[in-house]
């Protein structure tokens, strides 16, 4: 197994861990934000420590690579670059709503086998980037940008559970009324839930060029909409 260093600077949150044999072993984080500029490198500094320290030497960083903030995305990626090149270790990207769902499949949600899971970025308006996935994290509906109304989601409502959670979930409440649909509050991208998604990485040597490597801003999507949804 592998020691990784994991960051997260999708949203408003600032958070690094430090992961080993599938077990988060050293995290922080900042929810006061956005204070990347601010707390990133500082928050960085003390997890390489914390590694060295204890002679763990770092096999990987993996960076969160959006959809999210353009400027948290571009603090993020920037340092996780930086810390490959200076110790010659790969880059490993994991999509963030992805990354939202693995509180949820870790943790003790009684969630229906047959249930679907959107992980939500807050776009706005009630605009939000959004994706489903099943239960394996395979996906039933890649990314992309959603204008939420009581029919965005309606043919996989129809046919079973569907948990809404992330930013974006949070203003779509009075709108996802359908008797399937459930909120979860209070799910946020955090660096401690990233381990599993960049271990299977790891495993299938799924790295990424470290040169050119970009991540997913949320004007990328924004470019792509209908002019009629813009």
């Amino acid at each position: 197994m592998s020691c990784i260093l994991n960051l997260d600077t999708s949203t408003d949150v600032c958070s690094v861990a430090v992961s080993e044999d599938g077990t988060c072993i050293y995290h922080q984080e900042d929810h006061s934000g956005p204070n990347h500029a601010v707390k990133l490198g500082v928050y960085v500094d003390e997890a390489l420590s914390f590694a060295d320290s204890h002679a763990i030497p770092v096999d990987a960083v993996a960076v969160s690579c959006g959809p999210g903030s353009y400027t948290g995305l571009r603090i993020g990626v920037s340092m996780a670059k930086g810390i490959c090149y200076g110790r010659d270790i790969p880059l490993i990207a994991v999509p963030t709503l992805e990354l939202l769902c693995v509180p949820l499949l870790l943790g003790h949600q009684e969630i229906e086998d047959n249930a679907l899971l959107c992980p939500m970025i807050d776009a706005r308006r009630m605009e939000v980037y959004a994706a489903l996935y099943d239960r394996a994290l395979r996906p039933v509906r890649e990314t992309q940008a959603d204008i939420v109304d009581e029919n965005t989601y309606k043919e996989w409502l129809d046919e079973r559970p569907v948990y809404f959670f992330g930013n974006g979930a949070d203003k779509c409440k009075d709108v996802l009324t359908h008797p399937n649909a459930h909120l979860i509050e209070g799910v946020e991208p955090q660096a401690k839930w990233m381990y599993p998604l960049a271990e299977k990485r790891v495993a299938l040597e799924q790295y990424e060029d470290v040169a050119y490597f970009v991540p997913f801003y949320l004007k990328d999507f924004v470019a792509k909409m209908p002019k009629k949804l813009i």
